[in-house]
């Protein structure tokens, strides 16, 4: 590139970009935080849920028998330690009309004031991602609203990485509220039957969603081989219609972010009181305030120690008071001593509580 195209590209990016901090809207789209799981087997059926990388959800819909692995790999390439890799384990060539399959992450209204969106000067927005596969492929992305609108286009996928920019135009239509609801979706369609291919396709048109338009006939089936692999990495969305460089934060911004919406702990958890010889009371105060009440689980089976016994944490019994900073939880254990005070830990690494208070 010579030095007055250099600087025109500058001038560009001045123009019609947003070049302060905090470019993306995306959280963890790097591929850093995973506090579920670095990788689940056996996904698949109509089993919608966050299993691995925070933020990132497999939307799973209809009667499909294939399956899929979801994982948190190293791959380093173009600033990036770490990528999303989807495995097909067990292939589904006889696509009933129902079956979908997308790689979605949601993000919450109050985030997305930015995008003007519903007003005369809704702004344009880019997306931009680095995707490789096992062969080539394509396959759709799409941003969808609160309100049932969407807009969506192709991308291609090849065996190396390569970098996919979409520009989308501002919609004038609708609204995003200014709360903690969800207000935005940016899925990635990667699978889906006649339900959704049946319409004509529209590429980068704001429209209500009607489920028959959503795909082409060009989209690819991930499960139409066991060879099929997916990986994404370096997800951005920002204001403009510019893509600018992948804006990097420290892991520990990451996983502050990623622990609004999930947070999962171990190790020296706290006290607690025991109000029987099997119950205890704990109160827990949350790393990052929750976007909402979250809801409390057991991961493993944690312990506590009254000082002279341990004894393991079989249920949480109830959720007294849950509310955004913190948790007031019920536990049922196994022989303490009666109104004495214990400690609250794991002996892993991979046991203890998880709060959940995902879009």
């Amino acid at each position: 590139m010579t030095r007055a195209a250099e600087i025109a590209k500058m001038g560009e990016v001045l123009t019609n970009s947003q070049i302060g901090g905090r470019r993306n809207i995306v959280i963890n789209g790097a591929m850093q935080v995973a506090q579920r799981a670095t990788s689940a087997t056996g996904l698949g059926g109509s089993d919608p849920a966050y299993q691995t990388l925070d933020r990132f959800r497999m939307n799973i819909g209809g009667t499909s028998a294939g399956r899929f692995t979801m994982a948190q790999v190293a791959d380093v390439h173009d600033g990036f330690a770490n990528a999303l890799k989807l495995t097909c384990t067990t292939a589904d060539t006889s696509i009933a009309a129902d079956e979908v399959l997308s790689l979605q992450t949601r993000l919450e209204a109050q985030n997305l004031q930015q995008l003007k969106k519903g007003t005369s000067d809704a702004e344009k927005v880019t997306v931009s991602f680095y995707v490789k596969g096992n062969a080539s492929a394509t396959y759709t992305l799409e941003l969808e609203d609160e309100n049932s609108r969407r807009i969506a286009d192709e991308f291609s996928v090849t065996t190396n990485w390569t970098r996919v920019v979409k520009t989308f135009g501002g919609d004038t239509s609708g609204s995003i509220g200014d709360d903690n609801a969800l207000g935005l979706s940016i899925n990635i369609f990667l699978h889906g039957g006649s339900n959704f291919t049946s319409g004509t396709f529209s590429a980068n048109t704001w429209e209500s969603i009607s489920n028959t338009t959503r795909l082409s006939d060009n989209q690819t089936s991930f499960f139409d081989s066991t060879d099929r692999t997916f990986f994404i990495t370096g997800l951005q969305m920002e204001v403009g219609e510019q893509a600018t460089p992948f804006e990097h934060r420290s892991f520990g911004e990451e996983l502050l972010l990623c622990q609004r919406y999930f947070e999962f702990i171990n190790g020296g958890m706290g006290c607690a009181m025991t109000t029987g010889t099997a119950n205890g009371n704990f109160c827990f105060t949350y790393r990052a305030d929750k976007r909402a009440s979250a809801t409390a689980a057991l991961v493993g089976t944690p312990v506590v120690n009254d000082g002279s016994q341990q004894s393991n944490i079989n249920s949480i019994v109830a959720s007294y008071h849950s509310f955004t900073s913190g948790i007031f939880l019920d536990l049922s254990t196994g022989t303490v001593n009666n109104n004495e005070a214990i400690m609250v830990y794991s002996t892993s690494a991979t046991v203890g509580f998880s709060f959940d208070a995902e879009l």
